[in-house]
């Protein structure tokens, strides 16, 4: 990725690329079955004024461990110093495989971060979902290039002239259900309320598209909602049976599955996410792991996973192993992504191809209520990295702390591929990870 001096174009590379919900970490706040916890300097990890005094530093062993990494381990305690209760990476270049854990995985019972903890994957359920519809144009049963109204009547305005592929690369122009200040102003109120596929469409369907279909390109979680409906129509199976029956199952992924609605299994073994209050005088965290990310993120954002899982995944994808290479060249097929998005390269068919500061690589990210993550692959598939930071910025509206958050993952995602590809991290990349964050009296 590369670097920009405005505060608001950075925020926006890095969301609009990878979020589930491209709004929803600033509009929401803490209400309903999120519990809100001003966590004391002493209790926590690390906070936004890591390494001073007041403030934990994160075990992250003893110097000459074996698997050590000094790149990663210095983009982990960046990460925490920004507000993460956690955060974890793998990085594997062919058979060798390093793990990078810090930090905490569950505040309230102080569980260690582990390498191998499940999270909410976000927006990298696109890619599953991606892979999902190129193996039903293998079989014959749907066309790239024919029209939504062809699968799903009388559903989409205008959907006669917006194909299935329009959805797969966000150039529909269809409004992103996501964007709503009332949805959003809905998920404050009520947290806990699972969303039908229909109701998110009537939310987006309120809105005039963005632009005539095709003629632009513009980030929408209404897309992937439309293919998942698609997917299960054609099909006859929901999204969770399809995720373990043709990509879960056959991959041997035995951490991944569809939220259904909600995560299963969050103790230990699974990092918990929780919303950051970053305005204030401490940290101010909240649990989102209990909310149901299935009854809104959906075919866009409810994958579950860990960063073995996804690694795997991203690399099958990458070497065709899914869906034949014919598909493979439709999904590597990009779209440009407009010069003020913020981020150099092309969005597939629910696959990114970013250019970042030390060479291109494929994946996609997600961002949910709770986690950040990264998921990479080299275009051979053969090395990958993966990364999840356990807290995503929760204030009602952006502030200088929130804006340094951002400044930093997308330094660490740099610095992460650069590790990735054996390049030196470029001192542009180290100067925002080493950023300072702004003094308490300048956030609002």
């Amino acid at each position: 990725m590369t670097t920009t001096q405005n505060s608001t174009g950075r925020k926006s590379r890095l969301v609009r690329m990878t979020a589930v919900v491209v709004t929803a970490a600033a509009a929401l706040t803490a209400t309903g079955a999120g519990t809100a916890v001003a966590v004391a300097a002493d209790e926590r990890p690390a906070a936004a004024t890591f390494g001073k005094p007041g403030f934990a530093k994160p075990d992250f062993g003893k110097p000459g461990k074996p698997g050590k990494n000094d790149v990663m381990e210095d983009v982990a305690r960046r990460m925490i110093g920004v507000g993460p209760p956690g955060f974890a990476s793998r990085i594997g270049k062919d058979h060798r495989v390093s793990r990078t854990a810090a930090g905490l995985a569950d505040i309230a019972t102080k569980r260690p971060m582990a390498a191998r903890d499940q999270f909410e994957a976000g927006s990298n359920t696109k890619t599953f979902a991606a892979v999902l519809i190129l193996q039903l144009v293998d079989r014959g049963q749907l066309k790239l290039d024919a029209p939504v109204s062809r699968y799903l009547p009388g559903v989409v305005p205008n959907g006669g002239n917006i194909t299935v592929r329009m959805l797969l690369n966000h150039s529909s122009g269809l409004y992103s259900y996501t964007a709503d200040r009332d949805f959003m102003a809905g998920l404050e109120s009520d947290p806990q309320r699972v969303w039908t596929d229909r109701e998110l469409l009537a939310v987006a369907f309120k809105h005039q598209p963005n632009f005539p279909p095709g003629k632009d390109w513009s980030y929408s979680n209404t897309n992937y909602t439309l293919l998942g409906m698609i997917l299960e129509k054609l099909t006859g199976k929901s999204l969770p049976v399809l995720v373990q029956q043709r990509i879960a199952g056959p991959l041997g992924l035995r951490h991944t599955y569809y939220a259904n609605p909600r995560a299963v299994r969050t103790g230990p073994g699974y990092a918990h996410g929780y919303g950051v209050k970053l305005a204030g005088p401490e940290p101010v965290y909240v649990d989102t792991t209990g909310w149901p990310i299935g009854g809104w993120g959906g075919a866009a954002g409810a994958v579950i996973s860990n960063t073995d899982d996804l690694a795997r995944f991203f690399s099958a994808v990458l070497q065709g192993k899914l869906f034949s290479k014919a598909q493979l060249k439709q999904m590597t097929t990009t779209v440009e992504m407009p010069a003020g998005f913020g981020m150099q390269g092309g969005y597939g068919l629910g696959l990114i191809r970013l250019d970042t500061t030390c060479g291109t690589v494929w994946g996609h990210g997600g961002d949910t209520l709770g986690h950040h993550s990264v998921a990479l692959s080299t275009v051979d598939g053969r090395r990958t990295v993966v990364s999840v930071a356990t807290a995503e910025p929760f204030d009602a509206e952006s502030n200088p702390r929130w804006d340094h958050y951002y400044r930093v993952a997308m330094a660490a995602t740099d610095a992460s591929v650069c590790e990735m590809l054996d390049k030196p991290v470029p001192d542009s990349v180290l100067k925002d990870l080493h950023s300072e964050a702004p003094a308490l009296a300048t956030a609002r």
